[in-house]
């Protein structure tokens, strides 16, 4: 390991992509210290320590603290997500952006520069919200969170959420095309990360309270270690349809027939949906949340994490894009068409339509049993932590997010390793990524 983490220096432009990589997640963690203006931090701070465990707590962990203390960072990635989830859904209804993600590289630039915008839509709509329900809120003595309400502070926090989400959606870009791993990933990464010092902290504080059981701790960090292993071992499987290629002459040479195979993995998806499904609940519950009547306060209050009826829309939203991601980025069509045009088949299954039926039916088999795979792991820790009233929100969703982008970062790192004949992480065992 320790010599692995050596050669990374020993490669220019490896050592390179990393150091931009930590510089631009340090700039990140910066700009989550730097505050808004107009806010009354400890009023803010009382009412956010009574938010852990709910909807806000839990967008509070993916912009890293940041909407705690209302930086400028305070909407964290979240609008861009929701923006990137638009636009997958509007490329499968709308025939023109449809068309537009089969022109290549121009069409992909198009729609991200379509999704920017949206972002920057997002941001100012989810901005405006936050503000005014900032204006609502009281501290523990009565004091008002915004001391000076009114549409100057207003402005000012819309446009300075909104320019903080867009440098944000920036970092991450620049980290994806010049460093290592994927950009947005990684800032959602190091913000779940940057909650642990604090939460075992805060843990550990308790036990020594008598607040919270020795065993309880050590049962859920059982249960925690458990589904980082789980983690660990599914999203490694694969299932391998074997494909068989014929004996070929290409000109003056001959091809034997070569045996190959076609790896599917259980969760093809990968971290995507139970992103795309937190990012779905929270913005119309966040929004509620500030809105002073009392059935859409209700509907809010049934849309916190634990609650059934936030387990029942979050279940049912990660079934629907773990489908929807793997029917975008894989097609059984295309597979089949290439395998028919070198010259390869899979046993018993004629090429062709076929074949494209009969690896549709293997995905859509795998894709339910990573769907279901990836609820529980998602759901169950929530309900424990829950019920044992454990002081911050580190759950399922969580540790799905920051182990499949650290096992995404290591192959990434390890694939550059071995391609300049040095040795990778582990001896004698390739990481895999999720793709």
């Amino acid at each position: 390991m320790f010599e692995a983490l050596q050669n990374i220096f020993k490669i220019p432009e490896l050592k390179k992509r990393v150091l931009f990589s930590l510089g631009m997640l340090a700039v990140y963690r910066v700009g989550c210290h730097i505050p808004t203006p107009g806010i009354d931090r400890i009023a803010l701070s009382h009412f956010f320590k009574q938010a852990q465990g709910t909807l806000l707590g839990m967008f509070d962990m993916f912009s890293g603290g940041a909407l705690e203390r209302l930086t400028v960072f305070a909407l964290g990635i979240m609008p861009y997500i929701s923006s990137s989830i638009i636009f997958q859904l509007l490329t499968v209804v709308v025939p023109a952006i449809e068309k537009l993600s089969k022109e290549g590289e121009s069409g992909r630039k198009k729609i991200i520069q379509y999704t920017r915008y949206g972002t920057i839509v997002l941001s100012f709509v989810q901005g405006l919200g936050i503000a005014i329900g900032l204006e609502s809120m009281r501290g523990p003595a009565g004091e008002l969170v915004v001391p000076n309400p009114g549409w100057s502070f207003r402005l000012m926090t819309v446009i300075t959420l909104t320019a903080g989400t867009a440098f944000i959606m920036w970092l991450g870009e620049q980290m994806s095309e010049k460093g290592i791993g994927n950009g947005i990933s990684l800032i959602i990464f190091a913000g779940i990360i940057a909650r642990i010092p604090t939460a075992l902290s805060n843990t550990f504080r308790l036990v020594n309270a008598g607040q919270l059981s020795l065993f309880i701790l050590v049962f859920v960090l059982a249960v925690m270690f458990a589904v980082i292993a789980g983690i660990v071992f599914v999203e490694r499987g694969q299932r391998r349809l074997p494909i068989h290629y014929a004996k070929r002459v290409v000109g003056l040479k001959t091809f034997n027939s070569q045996t190959s195979h076609l790896p599917l993995k259980v969760n093809m998806a990968g971290v995507i949906p139970p992103i795309f499904a937190s990012s779905i609940i929270m913005f119309p519950a966040t929004i509620a949340n500030f809105i002073n009547i009392p059935w859409i306060q209700k509907g809010a209050k049934s849309l916190t994490p634990g609650n059934w009826v936030y387990n029942i829309f979050f279940v049912a939203f990660i079934l629907f894009f773990c489908y929807f991601y793997t029917a975008v980025t894989f097609n059984p069509v295309d597979v089949a068409e290439n395998v028919k045009k070198h010259g390869g088949y899979i046993p018993g299954i004629r090429p062709g339509k076929e074949t494209s039926d009969f690896i549709d039916s293997v995905l859509t088999r795998l894709t339910f049993a990573g769907a279901i795979y990836i609820s529980i792991v998602c759901v169950l820790p929530s309900i424990l932590i829950g019920k044992f009233n454990l002081p911050f929100y580190f759950g399922g969703t969580a540790l799905l997010i920051a182990v499949g982008v650290g096992m995404d970062t290591v192959a990434q790192i390890e694939s550059h390793l071995i391609t300049r004949n040095y040795e990778g992480f582990l001896k004698g065992v390739r990481i895999r990524g999720r793709k």
